[in-house]
């Protein structure tokens, strides 16, 4: 079963999810050609998100080390981004149980009219198997790992309902959801977005790529911001003329490209989300069912990538300057994760987002850095990574750091760590606060739309 189940996933996201979008267009009784060419038209969406944030990353990641080199700036944890992270999670022995636990939660909670969502996203239950792992290590409890993660893919669900209409206002496409445990951070965010509205000049202050356009003509369009970003991250790291150019004509690619290949996926979800809400419509009626995707359908907007490139040299500071800090940033230094949580709970609002970015940066920095020995253990039991003697490995950027803080400190009661029940009163309080906000926010966004 686990050789199988690896084999799938092997084949990863722009072979895996088409697959399992084929087999769930037949079910709502898509025609095969309609849902084979919506299926593949997904495929080559991912895919080209995955070549475009790869050769971002490729461009980005020179000039951070060269940053880095430059400040003389000496940590033993680094950050290697989620490649190695997941690679972890799957050489778990049980990782292939979570993939049930997913799926037979997910079925329960739409029965019982718990959420709307239909989570597709299988791929990414790496994630929840990385929170058990984690949180077994911890604890030294296989229990405590499989609920913290029950947990997640409970709060993902929940989360893909309270913000589904906000993410159809912004990326114009209906009936898609995001049950990513990225999205778990806005518990955090909101309530920081919602202070900025009491702060004289901020709260009517909304600038996003398409207001940028209107105010500064040709230096807001998405390739010149590009360009200028790439050069202003090139100085940083004292690039010569020839490289620096040429960095700021990489991220004017990046930029410009990134939209383009975002109409792929409302093409592709397009035809089976209509045909997914006319199939229940009809066995339920008044229910209504959306798609869970994971988050690239979200990277179409300019404001996630304005807003990762810009934080790029906040976070290499915060590294320098931070007390107690460990963590050498830059596998994870284009904190997607951020930007995609963010362009949700500001509305897209650029300023916004960076705010909050500047705040948040020090709890993915702090998180990361209380991991690392964790993580560097199990990647040394595991087998799947080679790792000095004198060597961390940790994940800046990670997906929902304060969720798998908090349930990790909390599911370690179990030895004695009763300040994780401080922390998880604390979760819980702020949780509260945030469903009722985003449920509000979610009604406030429907009637906008001509939906309720």
């Amino acid at each position: 079963m686990k050789e199988v189940m690896n084999y799938i996933l092997d084949l990863g996201p722009a072979v895996f999810l088409p697959l399992i979008m084929i087999i769930i267009g037949l079910i709502v009784k898509m025609k095969f050609s309609t849902a084979f060419s919506s299926a593949l038209t997904l495929g080559a969406a991912f895919l080209g998100m995955s070549v475009v944030i790869d050769f971002m990353f490729a461009a980005i990641g020179p000039a951070s080390e060269a940053f880095v080199n430059n400040t003389g700036l000496q940590l033993n944890t680094l950050d290697l981004g989620w490649p190695p992270n997941a690679a972890i999670a799957w050489a778990w022995p049980y990782a292939f149980l979570m993939f049930p636990l997913q799926i037979v939660i997910n079925l329960v909670m739409l029965g019982l009219n718990w959420t709307n969502c239909l989570n597709l996203d299988l791929w990414n239950v790496w994630n929840k198997i990385f929170t058990a792992v984690i949180v077994t290590g911890i604890t030294n409890s296989l229990a405590m790992g499989f609920i913290v993660a029950a947990i997640e893919v409970v709060l993902e669900l929940k989360n893909a309902d309270l913000t589904q209409k906000q993410i159809q206002k912004i990326t114009g496409i209906p009936g898609i959801a995001l049950p990513h445990s990225m999205a778990l951070t806005a518990v955090v965010l909101a309530p920081i977005n919602r202070l900025l509205d009491f702060i004289p000049g901020l709260k009517d202050a909304e600038i996003d790529a398409d207001s940028l356009k209107e105010k500064l003509g040709i230096f807001g369009e998405n390739h010149v911001m590009g360009f200028i970003i790439g050069i202003f991250i090139a100085l940083f790291a004292k690039y010569d003329f020839k490289s620096t150019v040429t960095l700021g004509v990489q991220a004017a690619t990046a930029l410009t490209l990134f939209p383009m290949v975002a109409t792929l996926f409302m093409k592709a979800l397009a035809p089976i989300s209509e045909a997914a809400g006319d199939f229940m419509k009809k066995r339920f009626p008044g229910k209504e069912v959306y798609i869970g995707l994971d988050w690239p359908f979200l990277a179409g907007q300019p404001e996630v990538w304005v807003t990762c490139i810009m934080l790029v040299p906040v976070i290499l500071l915060m590294a320098v300057i931070l007390p107690g800090n460990g963590v050498l940033p830059f596998g994870g230094i284009l904190n997607i994760c951020f930007a995609g949580t963010a362009l949700v709970v500001c509305n897209k609002n650029l300023i916004r987002m960076l705010i909050l970015g500047i705040i948040s940066t020090p709890l993915y920095l702090y998180v990361g850095t209380a991991f690392a020995p964790h993580i560097t253990d199990l990647a040394r039991k595991v087998g799947t990574i080679d790792i000095p003697a004198n060597q961390m490995i940790t994940w800046n950027g990670m997906e929902a750091p304060e969720f798998r803080y908090v349930f990790s400190r909390a599911a370690n009661v179990i030895n004695g760590d009763y300040f994780g029940l401080v922390l998880l009163v604390g979760y819980v309080a702020l949780y509260i606060w945030y469903f009722k906000h985003m449920k509000a926010k979610e009604e406030e966004t429907a009637k906008e739309l001509g939906l309720s």
